[in-house]
């Protein structure tokens, strides 16, 4: 609709977890190097944590994107993993999806035959140089039962390294979750957590300014400065909500034939999606924005 108007080859905030349109903030680019770093490694279990839509499932995508076209350019294996976006499933459709995802054949249909031919698969993976990644995303939402299940899968490994890399991501939620002491074994193996902060206002300066590159704009984007530090104050740095924010921001500025995004756009997008500012009380009264957390435990 606005993009000929713009100056755009494709629209610079979609919400989809497109990898291409990954901006590497300083939160975003110290987690996506912990989680490649994690997996290559073999360390395990690797947690992140954030906020909703300050951007984990695009960093999930980005990490096994770079991963596979890393292990191809060597000549290895590319990685292989099974993406879990559901995690509300019994523990025979948790088994049953990951054997699916990473295409296991497997002609029993009990649970013991089952784990052996994963294990199996696993193993060949390994031995092939390759990787096998687990992910489990919006993992706040796990029952203690699957939970423990997901922890039973690491009995997979061998003696001398771990087969099967597992990723747990989801909103800060998660981390009172593996604190429950039913979870204390599953607490014991994460070697490395994560946690993904929202944008600074400069961050968040960049970040539009580098989407809308990204979409094909060769001059400087529409949004003026002063929109900007609007656009930063409703969003509160989230990058989902700035996406939304400045797509409606961009449908608006087209119809009114403008050519420049200004405050006044800013606000009516913003009473459109409903959005309010923190107040300067709520402000003083609110925990400041987490900073990354990377913490390595060493065996």
């Amino acid at each position: 609709m606005y993009l000929a108007f713009y100056g755009l080859r494709e629209e610079p905030f979609r919400l989809t977890p497109d990898p291409e349109f990954l901006h590497l903030s300083d939160p975003h680019r110290a987690v996506l190097v912990s989680l490649i770093q994690g997996i290559v490694q073999r360390r395990g279990f690797l947690v992140v944590t954030g906020a909703i839509g300050t951007g984990k499932t695009t960093l999930l995508h980005t990490s096994l994107q770079i991963l596979t076209l890393t292990q191809q350019q060597v000549g290895k294996r590319r990685v292989e993993s099974a993406f879990l976006v559901n995690p509300t499933l019994t523990r025979e459709e948790l088994l049953e999806s990951i054997i699916d995802d990473f295409e296991v054949s497997c002609t029993g249909t009990t649970k013991p035959r089952r784990l052996v031919a994963l294990r199996e698969h696993l193993l060949k993976t390994q031995s092939l140089g390759g990787t096998s990644v687990l992910i489990l995303d919006e993992a706040h939402l796990l029952t203690l039962e699957l939970a423990e299940e997901i922890r039973l899968l690491s009995n997979l490994d061998s003696s001398s390294d771990k087969l099967l890399q597992i990723v747990l991501a989801g909103q800060p939620e998660l981390e009172p979750l593996l604190a429950n002491p039913r979870l204390r074994a599953l607490e014991q193996r994460i070697a490395v957590r994560m946690h993904l902060r929202p944008l600074t206002a400069p961050e968040v300066r960049v970040y539009v300014a580098e989407r809308v590159k990204i979409a094909g704009r060769v001059s400087t984007h529409p949004f003026v400065e002063a929109a900007l530090h609007e656009i930063y104050e409703f969003s509160q740095g989230v990058p989902r909500i700035i996406n939304l924010l400045c797509d409606n921001c961009l449908r608006i500025g087209f119809h009114a034939q403008r050519a420049e995004i200004g405050v006044d756009i800013v606000e009516e997008a913003a009473v459109i999606l409903n959005l309010r500012k923190l107040s300067g009380e709520a402000r003083s009264h609110s925990s400041p924005l987490p900073v990354p957390k990377h913490t390595y435990r060493r065996w």
